[in-house]
């Protein structure tokens, strides 16, 4: 089994992913969703935080080797970049989405050195728009931020092509599609239902998926 697979398997049998092609959820933006995942479920069962954990770091080892520090994206990425950098032995910090309104006013926690060679980590990527943002805050710091390792990629066009833009790099543990397959696999969901999700992953403004 590859580890995209177990990762997917994982989030599963704790029901971080929850499906509903046939009520969906609504995302703030107004988009029907077939899909939501709660990555922070992770971290509630020893065995999934584990393995999310030890992936991250080898994900961290595999494809920035010269990492030198790991920021989280606020919230959920706090957790994960803590655990992470303690399997490294790397230093942590993270980025608030806006500065604080009091005290010193910092929107990045924790001690970051300009020219540091700096990983984000983030729980899902799905439009790639907050962890984009988390990467240009800092690289206004003075960061060489050198990418993104995150639990999960949705793999839309719109994430895609924002990270591009930016010229920023991700890799993810899992993906929608490896979930769906298993999903389907392991009786979550539907065959007839992986095309419906799959549609939704390829076209998210397009709402004829659910007449699929």
């Amino acid at each position: 089994m590859t580890r995209s697979e177990t990762i997917a398997k994982d989030l599963l049998s704790i029901k971080a992913v929850f499906f509903s092609p046939d009520q969906p959820f609504t995302w703030a933006s107004g988009i029907h969703s077939p899909i939501y995942c709660d990555n922070r479920l992770t971290l509630s069962d020893v065995k999934v935080r584990e393995d999310v954990e030890t992936g991250l770091a080898e994900l961290v080892k595999e494809n920035y080797p010269d990492a030198e520090i790991l920021m989280g994206t606020s919230t959920a990425g706090i957790a994960h970049a803590a655990i992470t950098g303690y399997k490294l032995g790397l230093p942590m910090g993270y980025v608030r989405t806006g500065s604080k309104d009091h005290g010193r006013k910092n929107q990045i926690e924790g001690k970051l050195e300009k020219g540091q060679k700096t990983v984000v980590v983030e729980d899902l990527i799905s439009t790639a728009g907050s962890c984009v943002d988390v990467v240009n805050v800092l690289r206004e710091a003075g960061a060489d931020v050198l990418g993104i390792v995150s639990i999960v990629t949705y793999g839309m066009d719109k994430a895609e092509n924002r990270l591009a833009e930016n010229h920023v790099k991700n890799i993810s543990l899992t993906d929608f599609d490896t979930i769906a397959r298993c999903a389907a696999e392991e009786g979550y969901i539907k065959e007839s239902d992986v095309e419906k999700v799959i549609a939704f992953r390829n076209h998210p403004d397009d709402e004829s998926w659910m007449k699929k």
